[in-house]
């Protein structure tokens, strides 16, 4: 087992700012605590290299190869341990730099993206999962959010899956003032990202009394306006403002059936706000039936039983959830480079000690 002082750790991610995204919220917050608890921390990203906007979604930018780069930025790190949050040119890069020296690394699986590609293109998820599976399992470990997400990959043929939980940001996310919205109540509000695949439709089709509010923007948001005018769009919204607007609500809707967990449901549950979704993967491993939410095949049934669930309860529950406890159970699964014995790191001061 490594020494835990000083471990040096290189994150590879091709999802990064100026994404908003759960992808990018955990990796910031993930490499904030590594620090925190005395860690030197690279992350690799695309915002050191020539970038291109993807394809059909601008706001992702996917870089321009990559491979010299992402050399010589590992050989001049020397990291002890590397873990490879995505599967993109990066990803693909130092997977590629990693196993032709014979080095050990840790992924992690954070978007169910053949769902994602199948949403968009008419490729069956079959083909992409075997893409997916090839990657992953030249890893020592897969590192996903919930059991559920586990198994599901297990059946798939991935190996060494292994459990990372999330957090959420208790001092940020909390019951406050409201953003001054002269909306019918009650109000449903969803918040993130404004694309097809997270199945807004869904949502904003629904025969409900008061207020839609849609916080946030994507690919798909004009399309919707055209569709959904009565809906109230806020845009994107950031810190205190973003809190503002989710204490303005009575409900949280989080209409996706493709997410692995949907970090913005924590966020949601922080500032006392139920979460009504489909009894699907993500928010089977988040919400508690009947105390922080309801999950129903028939979202306006979750949507209008959730107006009764205890707001109180759902802060509780937010409150048991750190980063810091989340990124010490990552630091759990990282491996040493060269001998693959585990990369300990020491639990902060702050940190909550791993249980159950």
């Amino acid at each position: 087992m490594s020494d835990p002082s000083g471990s040096r750790i290189t994150i590879v991610t091709d999802a990064w700012e100026p994404q908003v995204n759960g992808v990018v919220s955990t990796l910031r917050r993930t490499a904030a605590c590594l620090r925190e608890f005395g860690c030197a921390v690279e992350t690799l990203t695309p915002t050191t290299f020539r970038t291109v906007a993807c394809p059909t979604y601008p706001e992702i930018r996917l870089s321009l190869l990559p491979g010299r780069g992402v050399q010589q930025m590992l050989d001049n790190f020397r990291p002890d341990a590397v873990h490879i949050a995505t599967e993109g040119p990066l990803g693909m890069a130092a997977r590629r730099y990693l196993r032709r020296r014979g080095l050990r690394f840790t992924t992690s699986y954070h978007t169910q993206f053949p769902e994602y590609v199948r949403a968009r293109a008419p490729i069956p998820v079959g083909w992409t999962y075997r893409a997916l599976r090839w990657f992953h399992n030249a890893a020592t470990r897969v590192m996903v959010n919930t059991d559920s997400m586990r198994r599901g990959l297990e059946t798939r043929g991935f190996r060494n899956v292994v459990i990372w939980g999330r957090g959420v940001d208790t001092e940020l996310f909390r019951p406050g003032v409201a953003a001054a919205l002269d909306l019918p109540r009650p109000v449903f509000a969803y918040a993130g990202r404004v694309a097809v695949e997270k199945n807004l439709e869904a949502f904003l089709s629904l025969d409900l009394p008061g207020s839609k509010l849609v916080i946030g923007d994507g690919p798909a948001l004009e399309a919707l306006k055209a569709r959904f005018p009565k809906v109230h769009y806020a845009g994107y919204r950031f810190g205190q403002d973003l809190v503002a607007h989710l204490a303005a609500a009575d409900v949280f809707v989080f209409p996706s059936r493709t997410d692995t967990y949907g970090l913005v449901m924590l966020e949601a549950l922080a500032c006392g706000l139920p979460v009504a979704a489909f009894p699907v993967p993500g928010p089977r491993d988040v919400v508690q039936p009947g105390v922080t939410g309801v999950l129903h095949e028939d979202l306006r049934t979750a949507a209008l039983g959730a107006l009764d669930i205890d707001r109180y309860a759902c802060r509780d529950f937010a409150q048991e959830r750190s980063w810091q406890r989340a990124t010490h159970q990552f630091a759990q699964q990282l491996v040493n480079v060269r001998t693959g014995d585990r990369v300990m790191v020491p639990t902060a001061r702050r940190a909550v000690p791993l249980g159950g």
